[in-house]
């Protein structure tokens, strides 16, 4: 280990000498943070909606034919039946459904009775454009399901009451998770490619070369060193993110455990990443070139600023295998919605088995010679 940190100690020696990298690094994302609006567009479609149906009778099975229907043909939704409202309500707050559409046990003597029947949506509202889609859309369905309105007070009409799980959520605080991850992938940027190759190219890796210290130490050095000032950013943008974007108990004891495991997971993923692309480089002007690429094909795919469910199926295609996409799920999970380690398992998951794979692949690429 005392050949690893030596590798660690002086790559932060260098950082300490020149924080300008760092600061600058951060910078960018805390503007984009600010500034960026929402001209995004897109249908959204295959929202997954748990159907509890408590009633069973005529009308009731009548609106799950209609939600079948808008299945089948809009595809703006998709539905998941459920017999314990608990368990749907649970998956919804695990992100596995987007909503959960109630039909009570009354509906039904309702609806005949002419006695102001009503359905109940509970939405995962941290997710605007996902939301507002599953309102409008069952909103729409219900009109011509509707007999005319009778001329009594009270509405014989089925109509839609929406549950919100969680308090408003601005379009800043949607933002933030991905511009943490942003602002972590531009430290990783600069740590593990334009720095690396900077010091391959001025010949500073030939001091590590004559000694008998192993490829994987030396990827593993690498990787660290870097990794710390990436944790770093991160750690900054989620303290100062969250007091810029208005987070509610930003500063709970077990929600910051839980944000530092996805800032270090995060962190190690992406320098462990830059360092398989950038192991066989050695052109100082190839990080600086792909940088606009590489944040251009990680970022916008991963549902940072747009739901992946909009995208065709080639983006999404790009979003499985995108370690952005989880970073940005595990991030607006604890962020938006202040939820456990039931949300974030497989996102760590993820992203310890992608580091593990490409520090692997790096240290089997990375050659001894000059």
């Amino acid at each position: 280990m005392h050949r690893i940190w030596a590798i660690i100690e002086r790559d932060l020696r260098r950082f300490r000498r020149s924080p300008s990298l760092m600061v600058i690094s951060m910078l960018m994302p805390v503007m984009q943070l600010i500034i960026l609006g929402h001209a995004f567009g897109g249908r959204v479609k295959d929202l997954e909606v748990g159907v509890v149906d408590q009633d069973h009778g005529v009308p009731a099975v009548k609106v799950k034919e209609m939600l079948q229907a808008v299945a089948a043909n809009a595809r703006t939704i998709q539905t998941v039946a459920y017999t314990d409202q608990a368990k749907a309500i649970d998956d919804l707050r695990n992100g596995r459904i987007s909503g959960v559409l109630s039909i009570p046990p009354n509906f039904s003597r309702k609806m005949l009775a002419g006695d102001d029947p009503r359905l109940a949506l509970i939405e995962d509202n941290t997710d605007q454009f996902a939301s507002a889609t599953l309102e409008g859309t069952l909103g729409a369905m219900l009109r011509p399901y509707n007999r005319p309105p009778p001329e009594e007070r009270i509405s014989a009409a089925a109509t839609l009451s929406v549950v919100e799980v969680y308090p408003y959520v601005p379009y800043i605080q949607y933002l933030l998770p991905g511009t943490i991850v942003l602002a972590i992938f531009m430290s990783a940027m600069i740590g593990g490619g334009i720095i690396f190759i900077d010091d391959k190219a001025r010949g500073l890796h030939e001091g590590y070369l004559v000694t008998p210290i192993r490829k994987f130490e030396l990827i593993l050095g690498f990787t660290l060193a870097g990794a710390v000032k990436a944790i770093l950013a991160g750690t900054v943008l989620v303290f100062a993110g969250s007091l810029i974007a208005g987070i509610p108990h930003a500063l709970d004891p077990l929600r910051l455990l839980r944000l530092m495991m996805m800032v270090v997971t995060t962190s190690l993923a992406l320098i462990s990443m830059m360092f398989l692309l950038m192991v066989r480089v050695s052109d100082p002007l190839i990080p600086r070139a792909i940088y606009g690429v590489l944040s251009t094909v990680l970022f916008y795919p991963s549902g940072a600023v747009y739901p992946v469910k909009a995208f065709p199926g080639w983006m999404q295609a790009i979003a499985l295998v995108d370690p952005f996409t989880y970073a940005v799920h595990g991030f607006k999970c604890l962020l938006l919605k202040n939820t456990g380690f039931g949300a974030i398992g497989f996102d760590l998951l993820f992203l310890v088995v992608f580091s593990m794979l490409t520090m692997t692949f790096a240290t089997l690429l990375f050659k001894r010679t000059l």
